[in-house]
């Protein structure tokens, strides 16, 4: 059943992801260059909405959504190595550069806001990073285009994309894994181990009961005089995050592997080994979307749109908006109306139409017997009034994504 906001929920027939044979779960971590960049360009944003609020009382019409790393070089060594060309970074979007007309024209600080918003992350979440000197910053943030700023203007909430957003709940099992994994190698762990860099991958496989967890992760070599201290830290760090992770299993019935930095070859002379701790520093280089979805996890046995999150404006973009906003109703239907069944939520937009007014808000839950359900019926009109009521309060969503209450990757 249809109501005036297009909200379509229907119960599905089909066996939830986390109760199938396999499940494959991806976390790009905060050091990733594909990170790195979502990262920045989310912070260029909010620094902008700050600059906007500040001059205007509102935020005015940008997207810096097209962030690139350029890689650079480095030597790696035992006991400390050399950085020899450092990473470029090029912050790409568009902004509101100036305002008003005649007189009451005012040109704004859209790039060196940037450039600081920027530099002050790198700096504050990369302590192996030297930022004056081993990365290079440039900011190319032009004028948007009339339709689209146009839109922007317009009274009320507009979209300015007809577009789609995604999101499930609630997480597997294998999804708290990965997600809480990362978060634990680049937080608590890094007081035991600071030979272990922030450029950590995340892989688990599920197989039946038996999940297998592949890491990644760049080790410093500053901290690390030699190899049997690297060979030493891997091991250490296999048994922190062996603990940890039967701490996150706690009572689920599954059996956990752990394999850490595969590609090294001990006899071979091969090891992870970085100077900052960030495989950006020579060959990876990053690109803003291509990596975790708003979820903070890559799920391809899950619905996920290739919408960049980070770096959208966060009061028209649908690319942005729709992802929280479709992550935020599965929560609640999760958690308020049922958490016996898989929820996935998508809700697609057109350009210029209210954004609390999609042309389809789709919420399926998803059981084998989901539609001969008894509880069907109650659930439908549950899960309805919550999708209903996000979608009358869009400035909360946008509120929340401005405060960085919310991740975007």
């Amino acid at each position: 059943m249809a109501t005036k906001k297009n909200i379509y929920v229907e119960g599905l027939n089909e066996i939830p992801a986390p109760m199938r044979k396999v499940e494959i779960v991806e976390r790009k971590g905060i050091g990733h260059p594909d990170s790195v960049s979502d990262a920045l360009a989310e912070e260029v944003s909010k620094a902008l909405c700050r600059m906007y609020k500040k001059e205007f009382g509102h935020v005015l019409h940008h997207n810096t959504d097209e962030t690139q790393i350029a890689a650079g070089s480095a030597k790696p060594k035992f006991g400390g190595g050399t950085i020899i060309d450092p990473v470029y970074i090029l912050l790409v979007g568009r902004a509101t550069t100036h305002a008003g007309e005649g007189k009451n024209l005012k040109d704004l600080p859209c790039k060196p806001t940037a450039l600081k918003a920027a530099h002050d992350y790198l700096d504050k979440t990369f302590p192996n990073l030297d930022v004056d000197s081993e990365v290079i910053l440039d900011a190319k943030l032009g004028m948007g285009s009339d339709d689209l700023t146009g839109v922007y203007k317009a009274s009320g909430h507009l979209a300015n994309d007809t577009s789609f957003g995604v999101g499930y709940a609630p997480y597997s099992i294998t999804d708290k894994l990965v997600l809480k994994t990362e978060e634990y190698i680049n937080g608590p762990m890094k007081k035991k181990l600071p030979e272990t860099g922030q450029d950590v991958k995340v892989m688990a496989s599920r197989v039946d009961d038996k999940i297998t967890m592949t890491i990644a992760c760049a080790m410093v070599d500053k901290h690390i005089p030699d190899a049997a201290h690297y060979q030493s830290a891997i091991e250490e760090m296999y048994d922190l995050v062996t603990d940890n992770a039967l701490k996150i299993i706690g009572k689920e019935k599954v059996k956990f592997k752990l394999d850490i930095n595969t590609g090294d070859n001990y006899k071979r002379g091969v090891y992870y080994l970085t100077c900052t701790g960030l495989s950006q520093e020579m060959g990876d280089d990053g690109s803003v979307g291509r990596g975790n979805r708003c979820n903070g996890l890559i799920t391809p046995y899950r619905p996920m749109s290739m919408e960049a999150t980070s770096g959208k404006n966060p009061i028209t973009h649908i690319g942005k908006i729709y992802n929280v906003m479709s992550k935020l109703i599965a929560d609640d239907v999760a958690k308020k109306v049922t958490n016996e069944a898989e929820i996935r939520v998508r809700l697609l937009s057109q350009i210029g139409k209210p954004v609390s007014q999609p042309l389809n808000a789709s919420v399926q839950i998803v059981l084998p017997d989901a539609t001969s359900n008894p509880k069907l019926s109650k659930w439908t009109g549950e899960a309805e009034a919550i999708a209903a009521d996000w979608l009358d309060n869009v400035d909360k969503v946008s509120d929340m994504i401005v405060e960085g209450k919310v991740r975007t990757f």
